[in-house]
């Protein structure tokens, strides 16, 4: 047998990517992986940058994980360990008073009466409201998007125009479901965060908390539309233990990674470190395998790419080898990116003015909010849009040490910040020139919450834009390989008319975020690309 030969082979080992190969090595599909990285994960990776401390350097929680692939591929018994946050939000404000939130909703209720008895007695309301769109819509991820105006784009046979119908249909029904609540859902699904959210709340504080949750990763701000659908992803998901818990993957998020290694191993999936692709090989309008960058080839009728929709089309093919529609489609979509990630190792915990005292406390072990009003993320965008870092950004922190003792040595801690807005084309500067200056600028702004962080730090890992780009393969530094927008989601991810994971290169699929149902840890994205390919293979069987 051709060592170098394979039923299926796999671009990227991310976490999708290996999902994608998990099941379709189930299946008893001959599986390889091609990593261009050394370490596995790709954005959901754990490295120790410094001796001692485990940093989770681009992901850093998890909640949308489908239980449904926990299950299948055994991964709790493969070791994935989820340590569910609760407290899981706290909110600094400037004057020293706070907000403090988790699953405990009459304990987040009381909280939130410190503001606003008002709004005290909305947010169950306005939980409960977002539970059961998000229960509505939760379907639409487990399975790949239909594609409504097939025709004329491209030929499809008649089983699959039924599955297409059938998946229409019961976006009907579950539209239809939602009764009375149908108008307040339609708005989550395709208005703006901060008109919801005035009109729910009139405390400050608590919009702006939940506001950041709707542009965190995107390039928007609160009052774009589609910002609000954003809202609905806090209580999607279960792998924190319930609904709407997030948590800390025990040994940071590497942890998925080891997991999804390990049963690919057992289910006999080749995995190649350092493999960088240069080329996917085609023929007569089929792929036929890879070529690598040492020009190894790797013999494969179907092939996987987690990696996003500009590097699989306009690196890795030919642009003959596409149609140009599609490739013109394909030139359109919006990579536009605004995020960095600060990754810090801390001598003591951070020790804020609005909850005096030292150690580690409840109000750690959530995501820590610097936004303390709605127009405070209205001007960090302002900044944004004109080709500038934020001069007061929002930092979002995480500190997961505070919950797991072991990615840190022992009485220091880790501390994860990822920052709105840092955006990728900037007007007259470089990130590589400016980019230690906007960290100490983030870390400055957060000094005045914690004082004592800046003499706390012992180590610091900068990643800008470009970083994000360079380390991960992402475009843009879009880390969800392509803007969620609403041109860009569900029968329109990546283009309109191939929203099933496949391509127009016959055996070629798309197993990543760029496809539906897009970015987040969720796994979605290769479990319902290794489905259709499964299918595509059994229909080409002898009957």
């Amino acid at each position: 047998m051709n060592d170098n030969a394979f039923d299926c082979a796999v671009i990227g080992g991310g976490h999708n990517g290996l999902i994608a190969a998990a099941y379709l090595a189930k299946a008893g599909k001959r599986v390889c992986v091609l990593e261009r990285r050394q370490v596995l994960g790709g954005c959901a990776t754990t490295e120790e940058p410094w001796p001692g401390y485990k940093v989770s350097t681009g992901a850093y929680v998890i909640s949308l994980l489908l239980p449904s692939i926990i299950r299948d591929l055994k991964l709790k018994h493969y070791g994935l360990h989820i340590v569910p946050r609760s407290p899981s939000s706290f909110t600094p404000l400037p004057d020293g008073r706070s907000l403090l939130m988790g699953p405990d909703q009459v304990a987040t209720c009381r909280e939130i009466a410190k503001f606003s008895r008002r709004d005290a007695e909305n947010y169950p309301r306005y939980e409960a409201l977002l539970e059961r769109v998000a229960e509505a819509i939760e379907p639409v991820l487990s399975e790949s998007a239909p594609d409504p105006m097939a025709k004329g784009l491209r030929r499809i046979g008649m089983r699959k125009r039924l599955r297409d119908f059938g998946k229409l249909l019961r976006i009907v029904r579950a539209c239809g479901n939602l009764g009375t609540d149908l108008p307040e859902a339609i708005e989550l699904l395709t208005g703006a965060a901060r008109p919801v959210l005035e009109r729910w709340f009139e405390a400050e504080v608590l919009s702006a908390t939940l506001a950041t949750d709707a542009i965190i990763g995107a390039f928007a701000s609160i009052s774009a539309p589609g910002s609000a659908y954003v809202l609905l992803h806090h209580v999607m998901g279960t792998a924190g233990g319930s609904r709407g818990v997030w948590g800390y993957v025990k040994g940071g998020m590497g942890g998925l990674a080891d997991a999804l290694e390990a049963a690919c191993i057992d289910l006999k999936v080749t995995i190649h470190r350092e493999a960088p692709v240069k080329r996917i090989i085609t023929a007569n309008g089929s792929v036929k395998g890879i070529v690598l960058e040492n020009d190894t080839v790797v013999e494969a009728p179907m092939v996987a790419s987690s990696v996003d929709a500009h590097l699989t089309f306009e690196k890795f093919l030919d642009p003959k080898d596409l149609p140009e529609s599609f490739r013109r489609a394909v030139a359109r979509i919006d990579y536009s990116s605004a995020s960095a990630k600060i990754n810090l190792a801390l001598g003591e915990a951070p020790e804020f003015l609005a909850v005096p005292g030292s150690g580690i406390g409840p109000h750690h072990h959530g995501t820590i909010h610097i936004s303390p009003t709605l127009d405070y993320l209205e001007r960090a965008y302002d900044d944004a849009k004109y080709g500038r870092p934020s001069e007061e950004p929002i930092l979002e922190l995480t500190i997961p040490s505070s919950l797991d003792a072991t990615v840190a040595p022992q009485g220091k801690h880790v501390m994860n910040i990822f920052v709105q807005y840092a955006p990728y084309a900037l007007a007259d500067a470089h990130w590589d020139d400016i980019k230690e200056g906007f960290a100490d600028r983030c870390i400055e702004v957060l000094s005045r919450y914690a004082p004592n962080v800046p003499s706390a730090i012992e180590h610091r890992e900068v990643l800008s834009p470009l970083d994000l780009e360079r380390t991960f393969g992402l475009t843009g530094g879009n880390i969800f390989q392509g803007a969620m927008s609403l041109n860009q989601l569900y029968a329109m991810r990546p283009v309109l008319g191939w929203a099933d994971h496949r391509t127009p290169v016959e055996g070629l699929y798309l197993c990543g975020a760029a496809s539906h149902p897009g970015g987040g840890v969720m796994g979605a994205c290769g479990r319902n690309a290794a489905v259709e390919m499964l299918r595509d293979a059994s229909a080409k069987q002898p009957a």
